[in-house]
């Protein structure tokens, strides 16, 4: 009895453990199947993020060599970019003249002839007091060191005494050196100025007689109707920003230019309507012209006067008046729906600073102006309002 019972417990236990022993297998058939799905799926990632990685080091190398050839063809793309960005300007006003009546070939005429005239008062306007400045700037400099000498050797750690400016690099014989080396780099940079010069000209005038024509090739070149459609509108955003941006601006800044010349006149600056030139100008580059400005008129008002105070004071006023300008008149009169973000336009005044000089910081902002207003009306769905600096 004892064996049939123990003969009956074993097929018990040997079922037990084949069921037990088969479970096993079947879990880790599962595991090594997960196990195979991960590596597999890690596999795929690293494929997908080289694949990345090749996608994004092909546009890097693509953009490397593009801003290397705009950098070398500066001498022909520096001009014929501000013509067609001030063509893009005039755009609303071209427009109006066509209303009218006006041929397409006047309205070139009469636009690009007003923008002649404009350059020429404003050259003409600097010529006598740049050259005056190049007889004269040593002078200046070494009144300005006479005022500033005290409130600098009250400043110990700057280490700075009247020697200091005797001997070495900051001595009146080294910047007597220094400014005929930039009156020579002045002279030798006039005949390419000349030249773009001309290049401009010619090609405003060609952008605006062509400008309706140019537009249609554009459009036209988009095979469906739907991208046509895009393409008109961001064409018209981008006249009408543009336009409408500087129209306003030009106004705003011409009053500070005015409050300027007030600045100037009751502060004892000499030619007070050249300095209400210089802020208008000025007002047009953001962050660096009216940092320039500002050092300028503060250099100006410590010449001028005998103390410091005093001759600071034209500066830090004319620095307020601008201040309030740019927070809140601006902005009020603007509204909100043309507002890039003051980091981009900074970046982008030292980009194209550095990659075009004083032309590129001035097309620093209808650049980006155009830049936003082209992905603001291709992507609507992803617009974003931070403050526009003027």
């Amino acid at each position: 009895m004892a064996m049939t019972s123990t003969r009956a417990a074993n097929p018990k236990k040997r079922l037990i453990d084949f069921a037990a022993n088969r479970s096993a297998h079947r879990k880790d058939a599962v595991i090594s199947g997960l196990e195979s799905e991960d590596a597999d799926e890690s596999l795929v990632l690293g494929r997908e993020a080289l694949e990345v990685a090749k996608a994004w080091a092909v546009i890097g190398i693509f953009a490397i060599v593009f801003f290397a050839i705009v950098h070398m063809m500066s001498l022909v793309l520096i001009p014929v970019t501000l013509a067609v960005v001030v063509g893009l300007i005039l755009g609303l006003v071209a427009d109006k003249l066509g209303r009218l009546g006006v041929p397409k070939f006047g309205i070139a005429i009469i636009l690009s002839s007003a923008v002649f005239a404009a350059v020429f008062l404003v050259v003409n306007a600097l010529a006598e007091p740049f050259a005056m400045m190049i007889q004269e700037g040593p002078s200046f400099l070494q009144r300005m060191i006479d005022r500033m000498m005290p409130f600098l050797q009250r400043q110990e750690w700057l280490n700075i005494s009247p020697a200091t400016f005797e001997t070495g690099p900051m001595s009146m014989q080294a910047l007597l050196e220094n400014s005929g080396n930039i009156l020579s780099v002045v002279t030798a940079n006039l005949t390419p100025a000349v030249v773009q010069g001309m290049i401009f000209f010619a090609a405003l005038l060609l952008f605006l007689y062509g400008r309706l024509r140019l537009r249609r090739t554009l459009i036209l070149a988009f095979p469906r109707r739907h991208q046509r459609l895009i393409a008109i509108r961001v064409l018209n955003a981008i006249d009408q920003v543009l336009g409408y941006y500087f129209a306003t601006a030009s106004v705003l800044y011409l009053g500070l230019g005015v409050v300027m010349i007030a600045i100037a006149y009751f502060g004892g600056l000499s030619m007070p309507l050249l300095w209400g030139l210089f802020a208008f100008l000025s007002s047009f580059i953001p962050f660096l012209g009216i940092t320039i400005m500002t050092l300028a008129v503060a250099a100006g008002g410590i010449i001028t006067h005998d103390t410091l105070l005093l001759g600071l004071l034209p500066a830090i006023v004319f620095f307020s008046v601008h201040l309030l300008m740019e927070n809140l008149i601006f902005p009020a009169i603007m509204g909100r729906q043309w507002e890039i973000n003051p980091f981009v336009v900074f970046v982008a005044i030292l980009f194209w600073t550095w990659m075009w000089g004083a032309v590129g910081a001035m097309l620093a902002l209808p650049l980006s102006l155009i830049m936003m207003t082209v992905l603001s009306e291709l992507f609507p769905e992803k617009k974003t309002v931070p403050h526009l600096p003027g």
